[in-house]
């Protein structure tokens, strides 16, 4: 890889034909750690570098667009991509969403800054006070009689994004997720937990597996129960998988065109922009600068979609509130789709944050609470009805009976069905906002900050024999 990514965006540039070409270089690596049985067992880091070229071309007074990914791309093969992206651009038809490239002064705040430097890295150091914790929790945990499982991954990536019209943008993303396993030597009982990090200096793993450990000791008592509607405690890990899922399903094309939850009743062909979905003083809202939770200030997509659009990469993202107190304020738009809906131009960001006004702990809540349930996280979480957002899945790791304010013992797993835009208006508390790991979702979404929340009647539709 001598050539650099720069110097591999403008070859691509140099070599387009199209009217129009976006590149994006990313430029990452990759760390991580892997342990099993109180003992770490491997490590590595990885290097990678993925192209995508965006070709455009007029069609009348539209145009037509393809994308073209390849890894590995170097520049004796920079302009065989180029071709390939303008063949297929060639045979794809017109794109509903086209609109012409934005240029420099659309991103002026942001563009070319840092252009020039060189990509960020990672390496093993990122690990170098991680390390030492993880032999202390092997340590207690061999005291307990307990076994530890799980991995650390460290990810930065640098994006290039330039344009034939003159953008020149960056970005560095650094992605750090941990999840710890604990179980007992004969695998009957187990409790998961994870950390969101940039960097790993923030994350206790010691509090983690002292934490794993006491739930392991709750699950010596088993305690069935039937199916049935239960107050239950989700967890901020549990709230952030459901609040992803109502994020990704946010389209105003798709609503607009009476698809999903958030059409406007009726077939009216309109959305529930500015009607109620939310307790009052509910806020559900994305900001590329929130701390800890730091994401691209502008858009960069590999392919048009109802929420994304290709001839809207460079475009700037600003803090964006979809619920606020209570009431949907925005969903997910491009250019084309705001102009058609007559809603404003909110695309996706990378991070996602609910707060519903709460100040207490999970724990603090767990002790106010006379007869409930206290979940750890779900899993297998599929939609059942779009029109409602119904949402199925399975409950996992411990799930726990809570009796006058004290964890009495570990119950069966259930399937779930419920809806969380319509959990949103069922919340009966919420504790504070706390970054948190989604466990269903992690492998694409990881920026998430969510208080735990009671719910008063969740709906555990069945019994699960999961283990």
């Amino acid at each position: 890889m001598s050539v650099t990514p720069q110097q591999l965006a403008e070859r691509a540039l140099a070599a387009a034909k199209a009217d129009g070409t976006v590149v994006m270089v990313d430029e990452s690596s990759t760390a991580n750690l892997r342990w099993a049985n109180n003992t770490l067992t491997t490590n590595g880091v990885a290097a990678n570098r993925r192209v995508t070229v965006v070709s455009t071309l007029k069609r009348g007074e539209g145009a037509s667009a393809a994308a073209i990914t390849k890894a590995g791309v170097t520049e004796d093969d920079i302009e065989d991509l180029v071709r390939e992206s303008e063949a297929a651009a060639r045979a794809a038809s017109p794109a509903p969403d086209a609109r012409p490239l934005l240029g420099p002064e659309d991103a002026a705040g942001l563009q070319g800054v840092r252009w020039e430097e060189a990509a960020v890295g990672t390496d093993i150091e990122v690990f170098a006070g991680l390390a030492p914790a993880l032999g202390e929790s092997f340590e207690g945990a061999r005291s307990a009689g307990q076994l530890l499982f799980g991995f650390a991954e460290h990810t930065a990536v640098t994006t290039y994004l330039a344009t034939s019209t003159g953008l020149r943008l960056r970005h560095d993303q650094p992605t750090g997720k941990l999840e710890l396993n604990a179980k007992t030597p004969d695998f009957v009982r187990s409790s998961w937990g994870g950390a969101q990090t940039r960097d790993f200096t923030d994350v206790d793993v010691v509090a983690l597996a002292a934490g794993l450990g006491q739930r392991l000791e709750w699950q010596k008592r088993r305690i069935d129960l039937p199916a049935g509607r239960y107050e239950t405690l989700l967890p901020p890990t549990a709230v952030a998988d459901l609040m992803i899922y109502l994020y990704w399903t946010a389209s105003a094309r798709d609503a607009a065109d009476g698809r999903t939850v958030f059409s406007a009743p009726g077939g009216s062909g309109g959305t529930k922009v500015g009607r109620r979905i939310g307790v009052p003083g509910l806020r559900l809202w994305s900001d590329p600068a929130a701390a800890g939770l730091e994401a691209a200030a502008f858009n960069a997509v590999t392919a048009s979609s109802s929420q994304s659009s290709v001839f809207d990469n460079g475009l700037p993202l600003a803090p964006t509130d979809w619920v606020r107190d209570g009431v949907l304020e925005r969903l997910l738009t491009t250019r084309h789709s705001a102009a058609e809906t007559g809603l404003p131009v909110t695309p996706p960001i990378d991070n996602l944050l609910l707060d519903a006004g709460g100040t207490a702990s999970l724990e603090t809540m767990t002790r106010s609470t006379a007869d409930g349930l206290l979940l750890t996280c779900l899993w297998y979480i599929r939609e059942v009805d779009p029109q409602t957002l119904l949402l199925t899945g399975l409950t996992r790791d411990g799930v726990y009976k809570v009796e006058g304010g004290e964890v009495v013992g570990v119950v069966n797993n259930f399937r779930f069905n419920e809806s969380p835009v319509d959990m949103l208006g069922r919340i009966a508390e919420a504790g504070r906002t706390e970054i948190t790991l989604p466990r269903e979702w992690n492998d694409y979404f990881t920026r998430t900050a969510m208080p735990a929340l009671r719910v008063a009647d969740f709906n555990m539709s069945s019994v699960s024999k999961a283990s």
